[in-house]
């Protein structure tokens, strides 16, 4: 093979390969419809090789690098929860996220099966990055907005 087939063949084989360099921006939004991981999922291994805990609070996305923190905001209700992500989905057409059981029990969607919501990329590598307005219940893992004084 000469040098520049070899050079392509390369270029092509990480072209490819997408995840493996996403990035995503703190602070990105997306809103659309959230569903949450059915019982039989409990104990099997995500997308990523982790086993899926519905206890804890996690996530599928179909793009966001593993380890992708969330902020999911039910907006007919607007309870909040922060996720991680460790696996991809949804693999519905009008889905933009899947949460654990635990996740959509604080969310307010388990009744519904389906809620509208928004997303906001609040951190990356499992850590959070919230406004200085903001925390986080360290019971619920909710994210609570404090008001300040003008």
């Amino acid at each position: 093979m000469t040098y520049n087939r070899i050079l392509i063949l390369i270029i092509l084989a990480f072209a490819a390969q997408p995840d493996t360099f996403a990035q995503v921006k703190l602070g990105k939004t997306e809103t659309g419809n959230a569903s949450y991981y059915a019982t039989r999922f409990n104990g099997k291994k995500t997308s990523f090789g982790e086993v899926h805990n519905s206890t804890e609070l996690l996530a599928a996305h179909k793009s966001y690098p593993l380890n992708t923190m969330l902020e999911v905001t039910n907006l007919d209700n607007d309870e909040k929860v922060i996720v991680r992500v460790n696996d991809r989905g949804p693999f519905s057409k009008n889905r933009v996220v899947d949460v654990s059981k635990e996740a959509a029990r604080l969310l307010g969607i388990i009744a519904k099966g389906v809620a509208n919501v928004s997303i906001r990329v609040v951190g990356m590598e499992g850590m959070v990055l919230l406004g200085s307005n903001e925390d986080i219940d360290p019971k619920s893992g909710k994210v609570i907005t404090m008001r300040t004084k003008h």
